[in-house]
This record gives C-alpha cells, sequence and structure tokens, in this order.
C-alpha cells in the first residue's frame, strides 16, 4: 500500500475543497489535520490527527509523533494559513516542502510585495487585490448577483479577453504552474473577472486550453522570475497578475492548489490535474504533465445583492441536462443570513456552476444560460430581519 500524505486543514465543501481531496485521495492515503473533520471528508480519508493546522508548534510535534510510528510520504496543504506549518513539518522530516522564509512570505501580503520588490519585480499596490480563490433567474431579479445584469468588470467583454499582456486594461490572469527541480511549465493560465468595484470576490472563473497568453514571453518571464525570486521548488503554484499597459504586475502567489474549482477547469480544458500533481510532488515524484484535451472551462458563482436571511433557493433541475453543464450546486440555504457587496465574502455565495464548451465564447454563453435556471428570494435587513 502506498505511504500517505498528511493534508493540513480540509477547507469548506462550498468552497470547492471537495474534488482535489478526492483526487488526492484516488492516489495515495491520505490522513487529514483537523480538529474536527467536515462529514464530506471522511470517504476520502485513510486517517486523522485532531489537531490544529493553525497552531503551528502542537500541529508540527503532532505529525512528527505520528510519523515516528507512520512512515508519511508527504506534506499538503491548500490553505495559505497553513503554510508555515507544512514548512516546519517537511523541514523536520526531510520531506519536499517551501522553505520556511518563503512560506511566511507568501502567506503574508506585505512581506511578499516587500520580498519581490527587493528582486526587482513589478507588483501591485496594497488595495489593488481581488479575494483570493482559497479564503477561504426569475422571481426576484435582484435578489441574487445576474451575470446577465453585471456590468463593468462583471461583463465579459472586459474579462480580459485581449491577448497581449500590454493591453492597459488591467485583466486579472492566474499562471496554473507546476515548478519541477530546475523547470517551471505553466500548464494553464485562469482569466478571472471581479463583480463590479468596490467588492473584491471572483465572479467567474474561466480557463483555455489555447489561451494566447500561455505563449507570451512578458507574462512567462514574469511567472518564471517570481518562482525564482521565491525559491518555489516542487510545488503547484497559483501565481495571479494584473495585465498593465506597462505589462504584467504580480498580485499574489498561492504556493499550493487554489480553490475555486480552479483544478477542475484546468482539467476539464487540458486533461492536466493539478490535484494529483501536487500529491506527486510533495512525495518526491515527477508528475504526469501531458495535454490530453483542447477546450474551454469556466465557472459562474451567484452572490446576493441585497443583506437579509434567504428564504427561498432553488436550481431548476433543467441545468443539469444543459449540454454544457459540468457541475452545479446551491451553496446556501434557505434560512441562512447572507450579506451582499461590497461586504460579501465568498461564503455568502448561493450557488456556482461550471461549464465545459469548445471555447470560451461558447463558455461565456453557456454560464448566462445556466443563470436563468437559478432564483433567490432574501428577506432584506431592512424588512425586519436581524442576524
Amino acid at each position: 500500500m502506498a505511504q500517505p500524505v498528511v493534508l493540513l486543514g480540509a477547507g469548506r465543501r462550498d468552497s470547492c475543497d471537495e474534488f482535489p481531496l478526492a483526487r488526492i485521495a484516488a492516489a495515495r492515503p491520505v490522513v487529514l489535520v483537523d480538529p474536527d473533520p467536515p462529514a464530506w471528508t471522511r470517504p476520502y480519508l485513510a486517517g486523522h490527527l485532531a489537531a490544529d493546522p493553525a497552531r503551528e508548534s502542537s500541529t508540527t510535534e503532532a505529525v512528527l509523533a505520528y510519523a515516528a510510528g507512520h512512515p508519511v510520504a508527504g506534506v499538503l496543504t491548500w490553505s495559505g494559513a497553513h503554510l508555515t506549518t507544512a514548512a516546519r513539518i517537511t523541514a523536520r522530516l526531510g520531506l519536499p516542502g517551501l522553505p520556511y522564509e518563503t512560506a511566511a512570505a507568501c502567506a503574508d501580503p506585505v512581506a511578499l510585495r516587500t520580498l519581490l520588490h527587493r528582486k526587482r519585480l513589478p507588483t501591485t499596490g496594497p488595495r489593488d487585490r481581488v479575494d483570493a480563490p482559497d479564503a477561504r433567474k426569475s422571481g426576484n431579479a435582484g435578489d441574487a448577483a445576474d451575470p446577465r445584469n453585471q456590468g463593468g468588470a462583471g461583463d465579459p467583454r472586459n474579462a480580459g479577453g485581449a491577448e497581449d499582456v500590454r493591453d492597459g486594461e488591467g485583466s486579472l490572469v492566474s499562471a496554473e504552474a507546476v515548478v519541477l527541480d530546475d523547470e517551471v511549465r505553466i500548464v494553464a493560465l485562469t482569466r478571472t473577472t471581479p463583480v463590479p468595484p468596490p467588492a473584491r470576490s471572483p465572479l467567474r472563473h474561466r480557463v483555455h486550453a489555447h489561451d494566447g497568453l500561455l505563449h507570451n514571453r512578458f507574462l512567462r518571464t514574469c511567472v518564471e522570475r517570481t518562482v525564482r525570486a521565491l525559491a518555489l521548488t516542487h510545488t503547484v503554484a497559483h501565481i495571479t497578475l494584473r495585465l498593465t499597459a506597462r505589462g504584467p504586475r504580480v498580485l499574489a502567489v498561492a504556493p499550493h492548489l487554489p480553490g475555486d474549482l480552479i483544478p477542475l477547469l484546468v482539467e476539464r480544458a487540458t486533461g492536466v490535474d493539478l490535484a494529483t500533481a501536487a500529491a506527486a510532488l510533495a512525495t518526491g515524484d515527477h508528475p504526469d504533465l501531458t495535454p490530453t484535451r483542447q477546450r474551454a472551462a469556466a465557472v459562474q458563482f451567484a452572490y446576493p445583492t441585497v443583506t437579509g436571511r434567504l428564504t427561498h433557493l432553488r436550481l431548476d433541475p433543467a441545468a443539469e441536462h444543459d449540454p454544457s453543464a459540468d457541475h452545479v450546486l446551491l451553496t446556501r440555504h434557505p434560512g441562512d443570513p447572507v450579506t451582499a457587496a461590497p461586504h460579501a465574502h465568498i461564503t455568502d455565495r448561493l450557488a456556482h456552476w461550471v461549464v465545459t464548451a469548445e471555447n470560451p465564447t461558447d463558455c461565456e454563453t453557456a454560464l448566462r444560460r445556466m443563470a436563468h435556471h437559478l432564483t433567490a428570494r432574501i428577506l432584506p435587513l431592512a424588512d425586519g430581519y436581524a442576524a
């Protein structure tokens, strides 16, 4: 039987962490480090350590004690909050992992900007960001964010369609990179459309196997320099950039699997399995990164547009029979309190749906078509609801 990997923190099912856990568990036994494993994780687990990954010292000692009697092949996390704990454990066990200083910098946006600035890499200001993927319609049309009515940044026409990094549009793009011993492979690019400002949460993500930016030397150089500056090695990395008139500028670096179902989009569009790759890298193996598909995939999130209590939420069953539908899920329930922008968090999302198609245009059409199947009603705070 293969030696297990230790996973620090399960994440949240409604934050799309079940897909990577299922893929990793299919490749290797998983021992979860979590104070109380959520019920949805249990079918995928070979073991459990009752420890809080946020408590670095005590969790390190708990994992070391476990490893003394049970061989451990590698350590994984997909939470920026647990990067330093993972780094400390891998250093003590002599396993592949991030240098502690790198983990600390990637977990702190201010420290990351300082480090990259010192390495002469172009970065963005502290307010110029979108919430990270791991931070973790009929009826009342004003109750849920309807992609048909999103203007400005929410309009797919402004979602980063220009293929030159010097487009001056300020588009958001993330490089899904796999860092081997001496090579950086950008296996896919994720285009992100945020909800209209001042909110910063992602509205949709899109991956296209033939994205023209995959061959852009300015973007590739920026990604490679960022990897070298942070001394990343043997890891999956999600590097977010803003495309400006002066070229790409580094927004954030997550040296772990991204959330928001981005690994699913990459797999559906290219055939490359980032979750299995992350498990292989954590154990010192080289993953298979051969593309087997040439398609497009996208995910759309629905947000409340008023703050209050959710009284009705329904996704028409016809949505699952849409020819482009890949994955649909309601992530809130009637009775839940929800918060609208600009203070909405990703946990306020009402639903999400994933579509696949031959090209990005068809994906956008499918996302809009799927939105028609969602109905939601919210009792506003002003109508007497109190949290």
